[in-house]
């Protein structure tokens, strides 16, 4: 006999009902994308997925992404029904201040969130990056028990999103088999059907990217859980399950409309809605039997999960090797001896502060198993490549290091994917000046107050030839801007070693690094000077007695800072030099530390980008020395002369001002 297979109407429309009511209340939300990818939940989640309020960390777990944040009451509905700690009041609290149901899903503020996603795209390129971290950490550890299924829910509007196309092309060509996208096709924007804007065919995009896809009626729960077993196959292809769904399922008048996109349904649709789906009036009822489907799920992954721990357990006895590296990928670093083994291989010689990088990441990767690196196709010139670990490829998952190509967006909400995941941290590189293309997933790594670093190279003016275009001068300051991330411009190999350390020491957010193309002299360190100063963010470089100024300055322009100096000392203006490689990380010191590092001279600061930031420093615009106009094609040295970036013209900038 064939098994009859549970009717998940009840939970579907639970669901529904639970979106309709939380988005009324707070009249604010969309509720049209709960309810119509309901159906698919239900089965998902159910019959499907791994899940365990029990464990919500539990490493064999699948992991669940929501693309489309703002169809959060689905997630939220989940998570409740499933028991995790989001309850009926805290549904009712939805998009209200410190609730546990903000508008889009925000990771670290409710238990069961695998990532925030906010900009459209960005979850999807984040379970790309996810599906890579889970055959990463299996292949590298020898045992799939530490692999896992990713599945995502991805609509209209985040395919449409450029960075959609980076990920889905990647995935395709890594063979990313663990991963399955659920397209919510819905036909249905802001506003109005897809076709004002796209005509685009979504299954031949994706067929032409490698994928496996398949399609379904997203509100015929026999033909979806045919097309999720099929999915669930073992192959060497991510899958798109194209699932024809109604925006606002169940609403009598707003259904297959823009208007329940993001808006609430109104009073008389509530009732009308309930009415059609046969709920009661009551608000944010749950249908006993939705609560029955999700007892039996809870029950079927808590045996999951024991019998999970109970394999884990004994392939940690048979293998201890691989067992030693899983505890050392979460094991923290310790910042004091990584520092004092990077500052080994950093070197004192005139180099680029790349090139000084590129050293000292091998020694890192040697120290932290859990880091990974890559590029945007920019190796040859960022150096981040982690020589000794192999490639990450289709055919070979242990690889450490990963070929983006020419994909910066998807890039960074990868690595933030690769991050999440667990037991990595990923670094990848670019150019300063196309930070611009990373800075929403840059943006979300500082909000999940995640170790994702950032590496960029190519920080100033004195890219020379190349020009304007590829000359950053907004970029350090309007990266700065971002809350929660530590910006580290190195200007010598103690200064680099300390970047790294502090960017695979940190716990509680991203850290950026800012890289010279051009060579830079070591820096005039004093004799018995204390090298863990340099991982306070700023220390004093070149002291002077009854000192008349002080110019504070990071990355190359320190030693030009020093050059300076010595010009205005022996004018009779005794002058400081401190270095500031990371000013987040400065202000985060005691006052006390901070004060005296700066002094009581009238403060200076240097620096080949928009002088504004410093001003916090220096109290006077006039005092800040920087570039405030797009630069110029010139061999490096003439750019510098150009914009006033010598010795000389330095010295006399601090003169006048005094």
């Amino acid at each position: 006999m064939t098994a009859t297979k549970p009717d998940l109407t009840p939970v579907a429309n639970t669901i529904r009902g639970l979106a309709i009511d939380a988005v009324q209340k707070a009249n604010s939300g969309h509720p049209g994308m709960p309810m119509g990818m309901a159906d698919v939940a239900a089965v998902l989640w159910t019959e499907f997925l791994r899940w365990s309020p029990e464990e919500p960390e539990w490493p064999g777990r699948d992991r669940f992404v929501l693309s489309g944040g703002h169809g959060s009451m689905l997630l939220y509905s989940l998570l409740h029904l499933a028991g995790y700690p989001v309850s009926i009041d805290d549904l009712r609290q939805f998009r209200q201040l410190h609730s546990k149901t903000p508008g889009h899903p925000e990771y670290g503020d409710t238990v069961g969130v695998e990532t925030t996603t906010g900009p459209l795209g960005q979850g999807f390129a984040n379970a790309v990056g996810m599906a890579i971290g889970a055959k990463m950490v299996a292949a590298r550890c020898g045992t799939e028990l530490l692999g896992a299924r990713v599945f995502v829910t991805a609509g209209d509007g985040d395919l449409m999103e450029g960075i959609s196309y980076e990920a889905a092309a990647l995935a395709g060509h890594l063979g990313l088999g663990n991963l399955v996208c659920l397209f919510d096709d819905n036909g249905i924007t802001i506003e109005g059907h897809t076709d004002l804007a796209t005509s685009e065919n979504i299954r031949q995009r994706f067929e032409s990217q490698g994928w496996n896809v398949l399609e379904c009626d997203g509100h015929d729960q026999d033909a979806i859980r045919t097309a999720l077993k099929m999915a669930d196959r073992p192959r060497m292809q991510p899958t798109l399950i194209c699932c024809k769904t109604t925006i606002g399922k169940g609403s009598p008048n707003k259904a297959n409309t823009h208007g329940v996109h993001g808006a609430p349904l109104g009073p008389e649709e509530v009732t009308l809605t309930k009415q059609a789906l046969g709920l009661p009036a009551e608000e944010f009822y749950v249908d006993p039997a939705a609560r029955e489907a999700f007892a039996a799920a809870r029950a079927r992954n808590e045996e999951l999960r024991q019998q999970w721990h109970t394999e884990f357990d004994q392939w940690q006895q048979q293998h201890p090797d691989g067992a030693a590296l899983w505890q050392q990928l979460r094991k923290p670093a310790d910042r004091n001896i990584l520092f004092d083994q990077l500052l080994a291989v950093a070197g004192d010689d005139r180099a680029a502060t790349r090139a000084i990088s590129g050293k000292v990441i091998q020694r890192a990767a040697e120290l932290v198993p859990a880091l990974v690196s890559g590029s945007a196709d920019l190796d040859p010139s960022t150096k981040t490549a982690i020589q000794a670990g192999g490639a990450f490829t289709r055919d070979e998952s242990r690889g450490r290091t990963l070929h983006y190509g020419v994909r910066e967006h998807a890039m960074g909400a990868v690595m933030n994917g690769i991050t999440l995941y667990g037991g990595l941290r990923a670094a990848g590189s670019t150019f300063l000046v196309f930070a611009d293309y990373m800075r929403a997933p840059i943006r979300l790594a500082a909000l999940m107050k995640i170790s994702t670093t950032f590496v960029f190279t190519h920080d100033s003016l004195m890219v020379g030839e190349d020009g304007p275009t590829h000359q950053p001068v907004e970029h350090l300051a309007t990266l700065r801007a971002i809350p929660n991330l530590h910006v580290f411009r190195p200007a010598d190999g103690v200064e680099t070693a300390a970047a790294w350390t502090h960017a695979l020491t940190r716990n509680g957010g991203p850290v950026t690094l800012a890289l010279t193309r051009q060579g830079l002299p070591p820096l005039p360190h004093q004799d018995g000077w204390d090298r863990t100063e340099a991982l306070r963010g700023g220390y004093l470089l070149v002291d002077a007695d009854d000192a008349k100024a002080t110019i504070c300055a990071t990355g190359a322009e320190v030693a030009l800072a020093v050059e300076a100096a010595k010009l205005l000392s022996a004018d009779g203006v005794p002058t400081r030099v401190v270095s500031i490689p990371c000013l987040e990380l400065f202000h985060e010191q005691d006052d006390a530390y901070v004060e005296r590092v700066l002094g009581t001279a009238p403060r200076f600061a240097l620096e080949m980008g928009r002088p504004e930031w410093w001003c916090q420093l220096t109290g006077r615009l006039d005092r800040c020395i920087g570039q405030s106009t797009f630069g110029a094609s010139a061999p490096a040295a003439d750019v510098a002369e150009h914009f006033g970036f010598t010795a000389t013209a330095v010295a006399a900038r601090v003169r006048r001002a005094l």
